[in-house]
């Protein structure tokens, strides 16, 4: 019922500014002071704890398939459909030692922002080609420094589950960076928070984790190649897990050579 979704969603949004302010300052004055961002420290924690927290708040239950697949403590490049600002979180709460590659508008909201550049999230101005790919430099060195980077090549937010065509920058990233591919299927968060709504629903997340996809050996002529492999997966799996078409995979390669 809806005057349930509107509880629901005044308590969330409550709990999410208390968490934000908490857990934003704690980083921000980390930050401040020097703290060494290391595996398990205040940085790592951070965003895990932020995470959390308003899932347990909005009742949203994860459920991670095939977790084995993030195992191992090697850095990946993750590649998820992108749903809903949910997707975040989600993300944030399950994955190992990463930093997100986020539009650089959210680096402008009070705390939050400052909080998630100590943190060492990398800025991307999408509508700056050169200024974008400046962003996928500064990824690919947060990899090199032994964390794993989590993007989502779509873009924006969809409408829909469909999956939709891929940006290139992402995979140049991967190449660059010579780490595997780990390409992740989200179910559930549309139904959370989907794009156009204001009212944050409960429900069950779904997160696959599908099979890495190697970027040893490749260069930069093969990043429409890669993209279509990617986007393959994901559109595969969302079709088989829950019978959601997605546009075919046939001219991705143009389009993934062409933005």
């Amino acid at each position: 019922m809806i005057v349930f979704a509107v509880i629901r969603t005044i308590f969330a949004a409550t709990i999410a500014i208390i968490a934000t302010m908490i857990g934003g300052l704690g980083a921000i004055i980390a930050g401040l002071f020097g703290v060494e961002d290391r595996a398990g420290g205040i940085f790592d924690n951070t965003p895990r704890f932020w995470s959390r927290v308003i899932l347990w708040a909005s009742g949203v239950r994860v459920v991670v398939h095939n977790p084995e697949r993030m195992a191992g403590g090697e850095p990946h490049v993750y590649m998820s459909n992108h749903l809903s600002w949910f997707d975040i979180p989600t993300l944030a709460g399950v994955l190992p030692r990463y930093k997100f590659v986020a539009k650089a508008e959210l680096f402008k909201v009070p705390v939050f922002g400052p909080a998630i550049r100590a943190i060492g999230m990398v800025p991307i101005e999408r509508q700056n080609r050169k200024a974008a790919f400046d962003a996928y430099d500064v990824a690919a060195k947060k990899i090199r420094a032994g964390n794993s980077v989590v993007v989502f090549p779509e873009g924006s937010r969809g409408y829909d589950y469909s999956i939709r065509p891929f940006k290139k920058g992402p995979f140049v990233l991967a190449i660059a960076a010579g780490v595997p591919i780990v390409p992740v299927l989200l179910h559930g968060t549309h139904d959370v928070f989907g794009k156009g709504t204001m009212l944050v629903r409960s429900g069950r997340v779904d997160v696959h984790l599908l099979e890495p996809v190697s970027t040893a050996g490749l260069d930069y002529s093969d990043r429409g190649a890669l993209a279509v492999s990617v986007r393959s997966r994901l559109v595969d799996a969302l079709d088989s897990f829950y019978g959601i078409p997605s546009t075919p995979t046939s001219g991705q390669l143009e389009m993934a050579d062409s933005d």
